[in-house]
């Protein structure tokens, strides 16, 4: 079996790892694979390694006639039997490239929402009859896509998987941070959009009582806009929020917390934020929207309430503080529970027999 991957892998480590060990783990079970990407990237080399053709392209816009051409040279030189395509730019081109051709398109769908019928463009994507398979990285994204598709049997959900080994970090000093010791610290670990409900983070301050010692630890890109600062600044407890901008040790300082919150009100697939607070046994608090749900197993390895309300935010951190043994136990289930249903061996495993049924289908 041959495969073609399309992909990007400009982030960092943490945020392409699940993906390029899906790759790597793919070759190693007897795929063929090539790999078109940055040929400097961080998993460049390991894929070297493990056997994988690594092509230094990426296409630089949504339809881009070279990025096409050269796409299709290298399906009609290498004979690939599969297509697999991870962002929007890549499934734009490869469609087209793999026109009149038999090879077997598979494409990746990170998060839900933002795909309508009416739109011309979702058409030359995600909507493309020329698709024969889409991996899903949660059950939320694959039925809001079944929903869209008028094949969607072969819409499926593959996990993101992981490894509990490349999770190593050292819990932060928070006090460095300017944190108080013995206060009871929330993570709150999300760029700033509209869609991440940071504002409902910092609206739940408001039920709590003044005598709780909640601290709120703001780390993501884009937490100095004017409209936050205002809002945090009105707060009753405007004192215990730590506003700490973009940082690469983001993980280090949800270890060092006593519990995570992810407050989005739409489009969330599989949060990685939510996965390493779990990791790292820090019991999250999410909102009952796209993949969070899937992730947070409700009282059992952290807690789910509906979007938009901060006041089931507040309620939600009163349990975890009040109830410290419990808050503990969470915390071990929820590290247990990434080993066990979003570990990055089913995932490979997955992914193989998804390139296996879409081949099979073809005879």
């Amino acid at each position: 079996m041959k495969a073609l991957c399309i992909t990007s892998q400009s982030d960092t480590l943490n945020s392409i790892r699940p993906e390029a060990e899906t790759l790597i783990g793919l070759a190693r079970a007897g795929v063929e694979m090539s790999v078109m990407t940055q040929g400097d990237s961080v998993y460049a080399q390991p894929m070297r390694e493990a056997g994988i053709r690594v092509v230094d392209f990426v296409p630089a816009k949504k339809f881009d006639r070279n990025a096409v051409r050269f796409i299709r040279e290298d399906l009609v030189v290498h004979c690939h039997d599969i297509l697999h395509l991870f962002n929007n730019k890549a499934i734009a081109n490869g469609l087209i490239a793999a026109r009149d051709s038999s090879v077997k398109v598979i494409t990746y769908r990170g998060q839900t929402g933002n795909v309508h019928r009416y739109d011309p463009v979702a058409w030359m994507t995600h909507l493309s009859p020329r698709i024969d398979r889409i991996a899903c990285v949660a059950n939320s994204v694959r039925d809001d896509l079944r929903l869209r598709r008028k094949d969607p049997e072969h819409v499926v959900t593959i996990y993101k998987g992981h490894d509990l080994d490349w999770y190593k970090d050292e819990p932060a000093d928070l006090g460095a941070l300017g944190v108080p010791e013995g206060v009871f610290t929330v993570a709150v670990v999300a760029n700033y959009r509209p869609r991440k409900g940071i504002e409902h983070v910092v609206d739940a301050a408001r039920h709590l009582p003044r005598g709780v010692p909640v601290h709120f630890l703001l780390v993501g890109a884009d937490l100095d806009r004017p409209e936050l600062t205002r809002r945090i600044a009105a707060s009753p407890l405007a004192d215990r929020f730590h506003v700490l901008g973009f940082r690469r040790d983001a993980p280090a300082i949800t270890a060092a917390c006593d519990t995570s919150i992810l407050a989005s009100v739409k489009r969330e697939g599989l949060p990685k934020t939510v996965i390493e607070s779990m990791v790292y046994r820090v019991p999250p608090v999410v909102t009952d929207t796209g993949g969070s749900a899937e992730l947070v197993v409700h009282g059992e390895c952290g807690l789910v309430v509906p979007p938009r309300n901060p006041a089931a935010i507040a309620e939600a951190l009163m349990y975890l503080w009040e109830h410290p043994a419990e808050r503990e136990a969470m915390g071990r289930k929820a590290r247990e529970r990434i080993d066990r249903n979003f570990n990055i061996r089913t995932t490979i495993a997955e992914t193989h027999a998804l390139y296996r049924d879409a081949i099979g289908e073809a005879g």
